[in-house]
């Protein structure tokens, strides 16, 4: 597709590039590529987003190591968890957007569908995801509904609050929504990667008894800082022992945040009598379930993906509160040359979170 040269002004006559830098996804195995690409132009109920910084997900993984197709056809644009500001508005969208900093919700969902209209669009039949159905955030600007972004105070760092769009909310939705954690109950956390510390953090909040659960001594430490009472080492043989001693016969939820069906098993072996495990990490294969085990215990195995969009404004409020932490998730900050780099950390499982940051 040719490029278009000529300059365009935005809302306040500022004057914005017709072409971008991009890191695109070009098929499974091969790392992404940095290319120039032309800049979008945002259609009705629209925002022309900015991007500050944009989060490394493991869900990225996904399409470039295991063949996990996208919708659009590569060449896409991958990155979902995107922090940015309006630079532009499209027909039918107020001025007042613009300048302003917004975390963008990793879904556009109908608000039609039976789960729209039932308070779980994140569930939604017709969802897009940004990222995937259409070009995502490792990119020097994007293009988003207006109704699936959601404005950031100016107190909060912009470049953090990446951390917002995915790896806390859907933390938030996990514990609160699925796994329905109550003051006084306990819950046991398998896995302290970026989700999991804020699947930590979001527990503390609710009053419950946080246990911790990790192969790396520093992401113990920092869940202990995030407000877990307990932390065990997940290499432990006698581990599923400790924690039911721990927790006098199981903990009331746990909460897999790894995405490894010898995980998943584990923490489904340790809840008590009617307790629950909610599934937040993806696991490609499937984990073996003892179904005697569940009727007579009457155990639940709770599902969860993402985060209602309806939600995005109590995290963010949480977090403006300092209810919740963004800044110390982010390990590692790289430029978006440095994007594959930031993969490979990602893979070998060092640091918490990684941002590209746009410069």
């Amino acid at each position: 597709m040719p490029i278009d040269t000529s300059p365009v002004l935005d809302a306040k006559s500022e004057w914005l590039p017709p072409t971008m830098r991009a890191a695109a996804f070009v098929g499974g195995g091969k790392p992404l590529e940095l290319r120039t690409v032309s800049r979008p132009e945002p259609g009705p109920g629209e925002l022309l987003v900015r991007v500050v910084a944009c989060g490394l997900c493991h869900s990225d993984l996904h399409y470039l190591d295991h063949g996990t197709p996208t919708f659009k056809e590569p060449p896409v644009i991958l990155g979902h968890e995107i922090a940015g500001v309006v630079v532009r508005t499209g027909e039918g969208v107020g001025p007042e957007w613009i300048d302003q900093g917004v975390v963008l919700s990793s879904i556009s969902t109908c608000g039609e569908c039976v789960a729209c209209r039932t308070g779980r669009e994140n569930q939604c039949a017709k969802q897009k995801m940004i990222g995937n159905s259409q070009d995502g955030g490792f990119a020097e600007y994007v293009v988003w509904p207006a109704r699936d972004s959601f404005p950031l105070p100016s107190e909060l760092p912009l470049e953090d609050a990446a951390v917002i769009a995915d790896a806390l909310t859907t933390a938030y939705h996990a514990v609160v929504r699925r796994g329905r954690l109550v003051a006084g109950e306990t819950v046991a956390i398998f896995g302290c990667g970026g989700v999991g510390l804020s699947a930590v953090q979001v527990a503390a909040l609710t009053g419950a008894r946080v246990i911790a659960i990790d192969i790396d001594p520093k992401k113990l430490e920092l869940a202990r800082a995030f407000g877990a009472e307990l932390t065990f080492d997940a290499t432990d043989p006698d581990l599923v022992k400790a924690l039911k001693r721990a927790t006098s016969g199981g903990p009331d939820l746990a909460i897999e945040a790894v995405g490894k069906p010898e995980v998943q098993e584990q923490a489904l072996s340790v809840v008590r009598t009617g307790g629950r495990l909610v599934l937040l990490g993806f696991a490609a294969k499937p984990m073996s379930v003892q179904g005697g085990r569940v009727t007579f215990r009457e155990l639940e195995i709770i599902g969860t993906l993402g985060c209602r969009n309806i939600d995005f404004p109590v995290v963010i409020d949480l977090v403006r509160r300092g209810k919740l932490a963004i800044t110390p998730l982010v390990s590692h900050r790289h430029r978006l040359e440095e994007v594959n780099a930031g993969f490979d950390a990602l893979r070998a499982g060092v640091g918490i979170r990684h941002i590209v940051v746009m410069e």
